[in-house]
């Protein structure tokens, strides 16, 4: 695929992502398996062509099947026993499922499991370079944290506005339990670690500041997004959770727009600002084994 037609498809995979985020201001009217799908499959595609950029077609297919591997592990253990989530149970608003677990939640780990992955290489200015080093696992909890900060923004509404999932015995974020935001961390570290154990001194492929900032430009335009959820009125302004405690729909709201606006954001801002450090000199680009044809995009 040539430069231009790959940023072009990206560029509308973008596109259809906004569009989601923009019609979910009309559910209840707009089809919500739509709504869900748009949410969810952008980004993965966006992942596959972004990545196989970087990584090679190989290297992001390898990224795709640990993200499907390990999350639907943990998720289908946790359905099950409680861990490392919490116990809760899916509804049928994600569509169909497989095991219990529907197929769209599954793709979200590959979508935004990526976008996270290169704030933090950006952000620990990892791009361009083989990874070596503490970096072999210093990158990984920084995916992490990036990746829980995107579930600590959307889990609340998720389960009491868009009723995508129930937990069983509520929790004290609004409902959810803190052994999920503990459990994300601990799935995406394990298939982030995975797969920088993989990349350990491999050369890859060096790709110019804009491409990077596409996925910089998507993860932030899920903060983003996060400002646009509102709250059907039906809803009556509170929701009961299943333990009994009752939560002002408002505050669940505010606390996704906040956690979008002092965590997403500035993590989003910091990356765009790195994004643009110094190109190594052609020499040292000799030095690590760079392709000519590699050296060739460079901006």
């Amino acid at each position: 695929m040539k430069n231009e037609e790959r940023r072009f498809l990206l560029l509308a995979l973008l596109f259809l992502f906004l569009v989601a985020r923009i019609i979910q201001l009309f559910a209840g009217r707009v089809p919500n398996l739509l709504i869900v799908t748009l949410h969810v499959i952008p980004p993965a595609l966006f992942a596959l062509v972004h990545g196989a950029r970087i990584y090679r077609s190989r290297g992001i297919l390898i990224f795709a099947t640990l993200c499907l591997g390990v999350g639907t592990l943990f998720e289908g253990v946790s359905l099950r026993t409680g861990f490392p989530f919490g116990h809760y149970r899916f509804t049928d608003l994600m569509g169909p499922k497989l095991f219990d677990l529907p197929i769209l939640l599954a793709l979200a780990y590959v979508g935004m499991g990526y976008l996270s992955w290169v704030l933090a290489v950006v952000i620990l200015d990892c791009q361009n370079e083989p990874l070596s080093g503490r970096n072999i696992v210093l990158l990984p909890l920084a995916a992490s944290f990036v990746m829980t900060a995107w579930d600590f923004s959307m889990d609340a509404v998720w389960a009491d506005i868009d009723h995508a999932w129930v937990w069983r015995d509520g929790g004290p974020y609004y409902g959810v339990p803190i052994s999920n935001f503990f459990g994300w961390f601990l799935t995406v570290y394990i298939f982030y670690q995975l797969f920088a154990l993989y990349l350990r001194n491999r050369v890859i492929m060096r790709s110019p500041t804009t491409h990077w900032r596409l996925a910089i430009l998507f993860y932030a335009a899920s903060a983003a997004g996060n400002l646009l959820v509102v709250a059907p009125l039906s809803m009556g302004g509170h929701f009961v959770d299943a333990a009994g405690k009752q939560w002002a729909i408002p505050d669940i709201l505010w606390a996704s727009r906040l956690v979008s606006i002092f965590l997403m954001m500035p993590l989003s801002l910091m990356a765009w600002v790195k994004a643009s450090g110094p190109v190594e000199p052609l020499s040292k680009q000799v030095s690590l084994g760079i392709p000519s044809e590699s050296r060739a995009s460079l901006p």
